[in-house]
Formats: structure tokens, sequence, C-alpha cells
């Protein structure tokens, strides 16, 4: 973990989806419970948080400002932070069996995200896009707890994350249609605990995935190919993303969900904000087109 520093001591319950902004230079992310959203200015080292109406699942900034929302129980946009939300209208889910989870927003401006099973048992979760108009299209993806959503530097293919199953796809994607086809396993990680969060893809292609409740996040080659693991000095890292000026730190949130007493004490930046130097670039994340 040699590199690895603490920027926000934050201690979130679950740090999540966290969003660089090239424009303002500054870092978002959320804890979803209890439900905040947070923003970190590397240039003053200062942080703040906002909470939310309802527990959350991922965001995306908006291109004419504010935030859309994903919230476990729908979506919503956000006009600022502290400001009442606004509902959009959705498809005939039933949120009592499914709710909301990882999101990202795709490079036509779409957001995606994924749905998981209320239970964490049942392969019930499927993928949601939503475009500029807020029409709501679904993406059959039988998984269970939908989790890191990503796309490779030429947009040709779509990455989601199942981690019950311990893996990660691929599906052929055409950025144009937002139509995602022939789904395989890109990477399966080892069976046990945890597995396999949220994810980000770099300039190179690689993808680096947060392993939840394995002490690492890895890097994978355009092939799915184990690259290299970095240790952490949490045990709950849940979600990666390059920010900076240059998009050359990344930066993952971690979770103190569930942690006792004696592994609280043993991991003190559990729940914090981590950010390192891994030698590459990532790619500018995208608003949301509206």
């Amino acid at each position: 973990m040699s590199g690895v520093e603490r920027i926000v001591d934050c201690r979130n319950v679950l740090g999540e989806g966290p969003v660089w902004c090239p424009s303002e230079r500054v870092l978002w992310w959320i804890n979803i419970t209890p439900p905040e959203l947070w923003r970190f200015d590397p240039a003053t080292k200062r942080s703040q948080s906002w909470p939310l109406p309802k527990l959350v699942g991922s965001f995306a900034l908006r291109q004419g400002g504010g935030f859309l929302i994903a919230f476990r129980g729908g979506i919503a946009t956000l006009n600022q932070p502290g400001s009442e939300v606004t509902w959009l209208p959705m498809p005939e889910l039933d949120f009592n069996e499914i709710r909301f989870n990882d999101g990202k927003t795709d490079r036509a401006g779409r957001f995606w995200v994924g749905a998981m099973d209320r239970k964490l048992s049942r392969p019930i979760g499927d993928l949601y896009s939503v475009d500029s108009t807020f029409r709501v299209d679904r993406l059959a993806a039988g998984v269970t707890v939908s989790n890191g959503i990503g796309w490779s530097p030429d947009n040709r293919t779509l990455y989601h994350t199942d981690t019950p199953s311990h893996s990660i796809f691929a599906y052929d994607y055409d950025l144009a249609s937002g139509q995602a086809t022939n789904r395989r396993v890109f990477v399966e990680v080892a069976p046990g605990h945890g597995g396999p969060d949220g994810m980000t893809v770099d300039r190179e292609g690689f993808v680096w995935s947060a392993q939840f409740d394995r002490w690492c996040i890895n890097r994978y080659d355009p092939n799915g190919k184990f690259e290299r693991s970095v240790r952490m000095p949490v045990q709950r890292p849940t979600s990666v993303m390059f920010g900076g000026p240059d998009l050359a730190t990344l930066y993952i949130t971690t979770a103190t969900l569930d942690l006792d007493e004696q592994a609280l004490a043993a991991q003190p930046w559990a729940g914090s904000v981590l950010a390192m130097d891994p030698g590459v670039k990532g790619l500018a994340e995208v608003r949301f087109a509206q």
C-alpha cells in the first residue's frame, strides 16, 4: 500500500460513487447511510457534506448544473446541494423487490444505473439507462447485487459488476444507440467473502476494481488478465475514480459498514476517502446530458 494516503477523514459508513468534476476540479461522492452528498476540494483541502432525503445508490453531475440521483426507490434531480429533489416518472418497477445501486454516465451523456435484489439472494437485477429526455430503457442483466459500471476508451465495451457472482461482465457496446449485446465474463475473481465492487477504466483501457472485504484494488488488462493488486490499509474499499488536474490521482471511497470495534481500531482509515498515484492516467467523466 505504498503511496496510499488519507485525504478526507469522513468516517463514512458506506462511502460510494466518487465522481471527479474536471471544471470545478473537485471530487464528489456519496455516503449511502446516512444518506449524504460529499464534496472535496484538493486545492483548499476542504470537504463539505449535505444530507439527502432518502437512501441513495449513485448519482451523476448534470450538463446544465446540479445532479441526477438514483435513490434506492427512484430517480430524481437536485439543482444544488441542500435543495429539494424533483422525482422523475419511472417505469413499472417493483421497488419492494429491487432497489437501485451503482451508476455512471456513458460518453453520450446517458446515465446507467443497476438494480439489485433487496434480499441480496436472487439474480433479478437489471441495468437501466436514462437519456436526456429522461426516457428510461432496460437492459436485461440478471445480476444479484449490481455494482461498478464503466466503458472502454473506444466506447465499444461496457463493463458491469455483479458482486455475489464474483464477476465483472463485458458487453459489446454501441455508443450511438446505447445498445449492449453479447454479454460474457470479463473477470471472475476467487470465490469467498466479498469481491468486486465499484470500478473505473484508465486511459490505457485497463479496468480498476475495488475489492470489497479483500483489502485491495485490482487492475485488469483489456482482455481481463490480472495485471496487479494494490494493497489497501482498509478492509472495505468500495469504489475508485481518477481525478486531479491531469487525471493522474486514483481516489478510493471506503466503508466502516458492519465492522466491529476491534476491526475499526485496527484500520483507523476505514470510512475515509483515500488517494494514490497509480502511475497511469484516467479519462474525464462525462456529465448527464440534460
